[in-house]
């Protein structure tokens, strides 16, 4: 598949995926959801990618949400294009969120700027998160007359707690990094110009010195069994 959306790259066995629709701030659309579920498709094909990063292009956001230019109707099919086969429109978000959660490789957010709708829930099946210090969040479903999507009504209360996925997504609000990173959605914070390096030196310390096999299981063990009702 040709990309028009995202960029990709893989260097030194870690894949870097960046979102790439800077004049629209990276907004989302169904052209991205396809091109990043091909991206993971080719990470976990290739044995020779141990780490993948996701970033955003520009320093004004990683994500800005969904792309509104079709304004109401941006919702009218689910998000998406696809259906299942009676007609039932899926979560354009979903789709690529739940790729991301069957990923073989650890996968690291370096999170540049705003991340705000689908910009925030397509960061929480990421494994780890790391920010610029001038990111904003924002689960702001409520402000738009929708609930949150992309599964993260599963994962958000897993990332911080049933209290503040709560409070986040009643209030709808857009809220500054240091929040995030209080409430452990994010693991560090960083000046623009330090966040992919920081990710980069993350995802080599991963490739360098541990085995893919463990790495891929531990990750299956850890995510699956935090949904699971019993330890067997």
């Amino acid at each position: 598949m040709e990309y028009s959306e995202i960029l990709y790259d893989v260097t030194e066995s870690i894949a870097t995926v960046t979102l790439h629709r800077p004049d629209r701030m990276n907004a989302f659309t169904g052209t991205m959801m396809r091109e990043m579920i091909d991206a993971f498709d080719r990470i976990d094909a290739d044995d020779d990618v141990r780490a993948v990063i996701i970033t955003g292009s520009g320093d004004r956001a990683f994500c800005a949400g969904a792309d509104l230019a079709a304004g109401g109707a941006t919702f009218a099919k689910g998000g998406s294009d696809v259906q299942t086969e009676v007609g039932v429109p899926r979560d354009g978000g979903g789709l690529l969120t739940l790729r991301i959660f069957e990923s073989t490789k650890p996968v690291i957010g370096a999170i540049n700027g705003a991340a705000v709708g689908v910009g925030s829930t397509m960061t929480l099946p990421m494994d780890i998160r790391l920010a610029s210090d001038t990111a904003r969040f924002g689960f702001v479903f409520s402000r738009r007359g929708i609930v949150p999507e992309a599964c993260s009504s599963f994962f958000l209360p897993k990332v911080v707690g049933l209290s503040t996925a709560l409070e986040w997504t009643f209030s709808g609000r857009v809220f500054p990094v240091a929040d995030a990173h209080e409430a452990g959605l994010i693991r560090s914070l960083h000046e623009p110009d330090d966040l992919v390096p920081a990710a980069r030196a993350l995802a080599t310390e991963i490739a360098e010195n541990t085995s893919a096999v463990s790495v891929t299981a531990t990750r299956q063990l850890l995510w699956r069994m935090a949904g699971a009702d019993h330890p067997m």
